[in-house]
Parts: C-alpha cells; sequence; structure tokens
C-alpha cells in the first residue's frame, strides 16, 4: 500500500494541493535539508576532530572527553587538539579525520592572518568576527539554536492557544465574556518592553526567555481557534453529542477540535517566524540569550558594530532572509493545502476518474 493511500481523501487532496504548489514544495525540501545539516552540527562544524587513529589505538573525541596525557602529554586535562604540541604528536604516530569546518561557534582562531574580524578566505569561509570565531560555524549552530527554540515556542504557544480559545468559544457566556476580557488587557501590555524588564531581571539563558516569550505568544492564536469552537459548538452532531451525554471534554476533544484545526495549522507558519524575529529582536539588543550563545541577532549586532567588515552584515541578513522566506513560502502552501476552494479543485480534477468508476460499478450491478 503506498504511503498516500493511508491517509483518508480529505487528507489526500490537501497533499496534492500542497505538492501541487513547486515553491512550497521546494521550500520545505531546502528547509529540512539546512535543518538536519543544523541538527548535525558537531559533525560538520568542530573544533575537536571526528575520530583519531594514535598508536594503533582508535579515539571518538566527539563522544569522550580524553585527558591530554592519553596523546603524550603531561597534564589530566582534556586534551586540546588544536594545540600545536598535541597535533604534532598525534601527526608523529597516527592521523586525526576533522570535519569540515574546524571550528565550533566559540572557538578563537589563535592563527589569524588579519586582525579579527578577518574577511572570508580559505581557511573562514564566511571569514570572523571580532573576536576571531568562525562565523560560518556560528551560522550554523545559531540556524540549529533558533529553530529549535521556534518549534518549542510555537508548540507551547499551540497548546496554551487552543486550550484557552477552545474553553473561551465552547463554553460561551460568561466564560468567553470574562476570557476576552483578561485577554485584551493582557495583550495590552507593552510585550517588547516587558521582555526586556524580566529578561534584564534574571540571568538570560535559553528555557527562563522560552518562558518568558511563552506568557505572550499565544494571544494571537487564541481570536482564531475561539472563534472556530463558536462556530462548531451549534452544528447539529455537537448538539447530538450533547444531548446524548457525552462529557464536554470529549465533545471538544473529538468532534469540535478537528474543525478547528484547519484554521489553527494555517496560523502555525507564522507563529514560527514570529519566533524567530523576536529572538533575533531581543538577541540583537543584548537582552536574549547569554552572551557568546552563537545567536542570529548577536551577528546582526556584529554586523552593526562593525562596519569595516561588510561580510558580517552580509552574511547575517542573507541567513535570516533565507530562513524567514522558505517559512513564508511553507506557510503560503499550507494554506492552500487547507483553502476549501483549493480542495475542491483538486478533487474536481479527480472527478472523471471517479465518475468512471462510479458508471462501472452501477454497470456491474
Amino acid at each position: 500500500m503506498a504511503l498516500s493511500e493511508r491517509f483518508s481523501p480529505i487528507t489526500r487532496r490537501r497533499l496534492a494541493v500542497f505538492r501541487g504548489n513547486p515553491r512550497a514544495r521546494l521550500s520545505l525540501w531546502v528547509f529540512l535539508v539546512l535543518f538536519a545539516v543544523s541538527l548535525g552540527a558537531e559533525l560538520v562544524a568542530n573544533d575537536r576532530p571526528l575520530l583519531v587513529h594514535y598508536q594503533g589505538q582508535w579515539y571518538a573525541p566527539l563522544i569522550v572527553d580524553y585527558p591530554d596525557s592519553e596523546f603524550g602529554g603531561f597534564l589530566p586535562t582534556p586534551a586540546d587538539y588544536r594545540d600545536p604540541y598535541t597535533r604534532e604528536a598525534i601527526e608523529a604516530d597516527g592521523w586525526m579525520l576533522w570535519p569540515p569546518i574546524p571550528f565550533s561557534y566559540d572557538t578563537l582562531d589563535q592563527e589569524l592572518d588579519h586582525p579579527a574580524p578577518s574577511p572570508p578566505d580559505a581557511r573562514h569561509w564566511l571569514g570572523t568576527d571580532d573576536q576571531g570565531r568562525d562565523v560560518l560555524a556560528r551560522v550554523i549552530y545559531g540556524f540549529r539554536l533558533s529553530v529549535v527554540f521556534a518549534l518549542a515556542l510555537t508548540a507551547g504557544s499551540l497548546a496554551l492557544g487552543v486550550f484557552i480559545g477552545g474553553v473561551q468559544g465552547y463554553f460561551g457566556g460568561k466564560v468567553d465574556l470574562i476570557g476576552q476580557r483578561l485577554i485584551e488587557i493582557w495583550s495590552g501590555l507593552p510585550v517588547l518592553f516587558l521582555l526586556i524588564i524580566l529578561a534584564s531581571l534574571v540571568e538570560p539563558n535559553l528555557w527562563w526567555l522560552l518562558g518568558i516569550m511563552l506568557l505572550f505568544s499565544w494571544l494571537g492564536l487564541v481570536d482564531v481557534v475561539r472563534a472556530e469552537f463558536l462556530r462548531a459548538r451549534n452544528l447539529e452532531y455537537v448538539r447530538a453529542a450533547r444531548a446524548m451525554g457525552l462529557p464536554s471534554r470529549i465533545i471538544m476533544r473529538r468532534h469540535v477540535l478537528p474543525n478547528a484545526m484547519v484554521a489553527t495549522l494555517t496560523f502555525i507558519p507564522f507563529l514560527f517566524t514570529g519566533a524567530i524575529t523576536t529572538l533575533t529582536a531581543l538577541d540583537f539588543l543584548g537582552f536574549g540569550l547569554p552572551p557568546g550563545s552563537p545567536s542570529l541577532g548577536e551577528l546582526v549586532a556584529q554586523g552593526k558594530n562593525n562596519l569595516q567588515a561588510p561580510w558580517l552584515g552580509i552574511t547575517a541578513f542573507l541567513t535570516l532572509a533565507v530562513m524567514l522566506s522558505l517559512l513564508v513560502f511553507i506557510g503560503e502552501g499550507l494554506r492552500d493545502a487547507f483553502d476549501p476552494r483549493h480542495i475542491q479543485h483538486a478533487s474536481g480534477k479527480a472527478t472523471p476518474a471517479g465518475s468512471q468508476r462510479q458508471t462501472a460499478t452501477r454497470s456491474a450491478r
């Protein structure tokens, strides 16, 4: 059985509509490839070799922290494979397999030919920043960090937005009235200023920043879910389920939520891009991730502060432009896939074949 045949007819039509959008389909593949590369960032950009063969023994520095004494040194501290003494000792009686980019996001290159920030060359393909760190390595790690952060924030926002909007829309009445007033008050707060104030009161880290942003990121989704639940709560099959005595949680989960998710899923790419841009803005202002983190916002700030090094600003701009453009194109394809007009058009193309099968069946009867 083909994979597409395992889905329902409506899901197959939605997949057909998405595949019928070449820009969205290509953007999805490009984004998945870039994200897959970033997930394996340690295998692509690292200041540790992937594999070491020394005196007939095999070593995996990416997995195990070997002491310097293991390679002819005198100290029990972790080996520095970029140290000339360690490197010469290993190469004298073995070899090392390095990743394509022999620098991690926080590696300070002490052997630069030019003062930092140094321009692109064969050693640093996109140059270095003002601290001598490889820009390409920081872009790869920063891409992963931004996408993982956006995924976590989008999932949390989706859970909160669907729950709060569903409760408001399904029960209506005073629950909806009180909920709307509270949401109006909460959404009227200056979000960016509150984020800056809260981020400045504590030592920033990824999870704390995620929790702070989660306080506000779900607000845009509530109205969409609430409207869908208000519409679906008066449908006949929902009334019938309520008349049969089914609990409200079961009705909401089985009968109302699937219909509401159609509009909700088209909102996800915009939550995703919003999370990335907010994180970039906070890092640019210095209220985001801890200093030294592989942040795209920090790279933008370096481009602003080092106008004599245009490769920093160009790299930051192109990285964000490509990432957000791919997500926007994917969102457009997802929106079309859930648009009833496009689904009817896709099903209309399949109508002749379907009518022929129905005619053959009737003839057989």
